[in-house]
């Protein structure tokens, strides 16, 4: 896949997005480069809160970055990529960026943002987990706010260490293993100041890990935020009915084929980028029914209010749902 192959998928602009430029490429460590996209005519671009991500779109589809920018009058967005060679082919095109490609990306969105009433904010990362927490820790720096780092990392693997360490000085704590990781977990788990919230991201196992652990030690659910790096398998779901109440249809959904398929296999245009229930452009509203919400957009709020649902990974609990379409 080359980087004019890319350029060229992303015309024209979608409605919702963003056209930028590539305006440097560098190696983190052998597997993850940081990349970073501007305006092309130099404008600021939209702010963003700290542990947002953007959609970046590609040839082969489109896949979520989280920024290590603290969001404030961003000038460029950033994101550092891990390349995974059996994966989606997402990293592969990413690596194969150079600076002066255009590529189309998502306003920044965010299920990760520090809590505003935290008297502390633990982070906690694993590998290229480090990039949303990063974002984090430079606003922690930019405002003042009181944070502390538990980075978990290979020696000579780690992205942005140096950075880690420039932002947090004596409050960052690096673990090269997971012996030593543990240790310090369980005591910065025990010694906590009363308010403080607790943000991990990594893979999958380590934040399961991390989680129970805190809830273990009696952390309130609350004070717990995760950032997931992708959308999870999923099984291939129970049939259903929809009907669309101002199209006055109603749709069989099978095993095996998306709601968003399906609408789409109908002729409705719904407006949709990463197909993995990241991005949240597929949103749907919904008037009657349970939604089996399985995306990593919603709030755990707005799932329990079953007001919209994010209909390229979400199905129904009920037989038939009803929809605002």
């Amino acid at each position: 896949m080359t980087a004019t192959a890319l350029q060229t998928k992303v015309q024209p602009v979608l409605e919702g997005t963003l056209q930028l430029e590539v305006t440097n490429v560098s190696a983190q460590t052998d597997s993850i480069t940081s990349i970073s996209f501007g305006d092309p005519l130099g404008e600021l671009l939209p702010c963003y809160v700290p542990g947002s991500h953007l959609v970046v779109q590609h040839a082969s589809g489109a896949n979520a970055y989280s920024l290590t920018g603290s969001g404030s009058a961003p000038t460029e967005y950033s994101i550092s990529v891990l390349r995974v060679e059996g994966g989606s082919g997402g990293s592969l095109a990413m690596h194969a960026l150079a600076v002066g490609d255009r590529v189309q990306v998502s306003h920044p969105r965010s299920a990760f943002a520090p809590a505003a009433t935290a008297k502390h904010h633990l982070l906690i990362a694993a590998g290229i987990g480090i990039t949303p927490v990063l974002s984090h820790a430079r606003y922690a720096a930019e405002w003042g706010a009181s944070a502390s780092l538990i980075y978990v990392h290979r020696p000579g693997t780690g992205a942005h260490v140096a950075e880690a360490r420039a932002l947090l000085g004596a409050g960052l704590t690096e673990c090269l293993d997971r012996g030593s990781f543990q240790e310090v977990l369980t005591r910065k788990l025990t010694t906590q100041k009363l308010g403080t919230h607790l943000y991990v991201c990594g893979p999958t196992a380590f934040m399961d890990s991390v989680l129970e652990q805190a809830h273990d030690l009696g952390w309130p659910k609350g004070l717990l935020h995760s950032e997931a790096f992708s959308g999870a398998a999923l099984d291939d779901g129970e049939p259903f009915t929809v009907n669309l109440a101002r199209s006055g249809v109603t749709l069989s959904v099978p095993t095996g084929v998306s709601l968003l398929e399906t609408l789409e296999n109908a002729g409705l245009s719904i407006p949709n980028m990463c197909r993995k229930g990241i991005c949240g452009e597929c949103s749907v509203p919904v008037l009657a029914g349970n939604p089996l919400h399985r995306d990593l957009y919603l709030t755990d709020q707005e799932k329990e209010d079953n007001a919209a649902m994010m209909c390229c990974v979400s199905r129904s609990l009920d037989n038939e749902l009803e929809l605002d379409l």
